[in-house]
């Protein structure tokens, strides 16, 4: 399957925000959006004038590279959302979280969301005592999501036994001891800290 690779630190420069694609490192001075937040390129430091329908285009891209998913993906989750009860951006960023890989970031066990799909994709856990290795797999209420018992002894997950559980989302749960979680509900709006302007991506997709 197709996807990004090329510098992560470029993203966060062209959609002028910091996306944390990077985990600690987007924490600490190396980040090379600290040392040069502006667009990437000779024009970069130029001021212009962004239309509406470019306003919207950075949200949609903005939200396309912090959950690191493709134009293709990301117009799926969309379509989904807008068939959905409900708003149709808090429905999609609901799928967006949804997403098994963003459970195992969530949950503190991969610092970064493209750690988390690694560790997924390396079939490193279980939903539902089920191996499963398919990083947008879509978790629902009452899973329970555990690192496969031959993993546990790896020096990577022996390290998250020991860590804190801080800021955990309410609608989920970890025990870093027994390297298990559970969702509790159905993440809703007020428990998405991304700073994304959803309702900008369902115009864009509806012109």
């Amino acid at each position: 399957m197709a996807k990004y690779t090329e510098s992560k630190c470029r993203l966060c420069r062209r959609e002028g925000a910091k996306l944390f694609l990077k985990g600690d490192r987007c924490f600490k001075g190396v980040c090379a959006f600290d040392k040069r937040p502006v667009a990437p390129g000779q024009h970069g430091m130029q001021r212009k004038k962004i239309s509406e329908y470019g306003l919207q285009l950075r949200e949609k891209q903005k939200c396309k590279r912090i959950y690191g998913v493709l134009e293709g993906q990301f117009r799926k989750y969309y379509e989904k959302a807008d068939r959905m009860k409900g708003i149709t951006g808090e429905n999609m960023l609901s799928l967006l979280e949804r997403r098994l890989d963003n459970v195992i970031y969530r949950m503190g066990i991969g610092a970064s969301r493209s750690q988390a799909r690694q560790l997924v994709t390396h079939a490193h856990f279980n939903v539902n005592g089920k191996s499963v290795n398919i990083a947008s797999y879509c978790v629902k209420v009452g899973d329970v999501i555990a690192v496969r018992e031959n993993r546990k002894d790896n020096k990577f997950f022996a390290e998250v036994k020991t860590m804190k559980v801080n800021n955990m989302p309410k609608w989920l749960e970890f025990n870093p001891e027994t390297l298990e979680g559970k969702i509790l509900a159905l993440p809703v709006r007020e428990d998405i800290d991304i700073t994304i302007k959803e309702h900008m991506i369902v115009e864009l997709y509806s012109k």
